[in-house]
């Protein structure tokens, strides 16, 4: 394989369409060619737009309800007699006193705590849900919003990509496989405001290949900036940049 036919990969390789030994072959070119780094972040980023611009999802409160129903539903151990005969063969008067018994020890439950505690359970998982959502829904806005720009800058290992809506005064950062932080360590975002950097959120640790919608508005910075943090980050960068990137005009 040809310098030039490695160079016609990029595009393959953002979409992870190489197979072993190609990608084997082509990520020790990459190493050498900051023309091809720059491209598969590029077109990384690109993947990352038209995925979620065109993604349909399902309700976030599917599971939650599915779950819920299914509390909701008797459940008829085999080789049980049909319901009817079942009813038929029981005095109305016991089946009365059934019923009382299940209505007292609901109202037991309930009082309990136990039927509170589930209920703020499924609340807080919907609450989460909902969160999850609006980030996607913001991080994809950004994305494929009309006046996007894009500036790629190597990183650690590999390459990085920042999107920046005007309209929308929103930032994303895609990163292509960035090499991991050392153990107890994370990449912390920075907005960088003159000689002020404003915290713009974290980066997953365990994801080498991300996209990042960054934590606050543009608000006129001229750049970001990426450090190496303690686990649940800093209020003021501790290290130096492992990388910087303006924002695009």
């Amino acid at each position: 394989m040809t310098t030039t036919d490695l160079h016609a990969l990029t595009g393959a390789y953002a979409v992870h369409a190489l197979d072993g030994e190609e990608r084997a072959v082509f990520e020790r070119h990459l190493a050498e060619c900051d023309d091809c780094r720059q491209e598969v972040a590029e077109f990384t980023a690109t993947a990352g737009r038209l995925a979620l611009a065109s993604t349909v999802r399902a309700r976030p409160v599917m599971r939650e309800q599915v779950l819920h129903r299914i509390t909701t539903v008797r459940q008829v151990p085999p080789g049980a007699a049909p319901l009817e005969r079942v009813r038929r063969g029981v005095p109305r008067g016991r089946r009365l006193a059934r019923l009382a018994l299940a209505a007292s020890v609901a109202a037991a439950t309930a009082f309990g705590g136990t039927a509170v505690w589930q209920f703020q359970r499924a609340q807080d998982a919907s609450r989460e849900a909902a969160q999850a959502q609006r980030y996607v829904e913001d991080l994809a806005g950004v994305l494929a919003a009309p006046d996007a720009k894009s500036r790629s800058a190597k990183v650690p290992g590999g390459a990085g990509t920042l999107v920046v809506s005007a309209g929308l005064d929103r930032a994303v950062f895609v990163a292509s496989h960035m090499a991991a932080p050392p153990q107890g360590k994370v990449y912390q975002l920075w907005f960088a405001d003159g000689e002020e950097m404003r915290s713009a959120g974290l980066m997953d640790p365990g994801r080498s290949t991300q996209a990042v919608l960054m934590r606050g508005e543009v608000d006129g910075a001229s750049g970001i900036g990426i450090t190496v943090e303690p686990a649940g980050g800093s209020e003021q960068p501790t290290s130096a940049p492992v990388a910087l990137l303006g924002v695009p005009a």
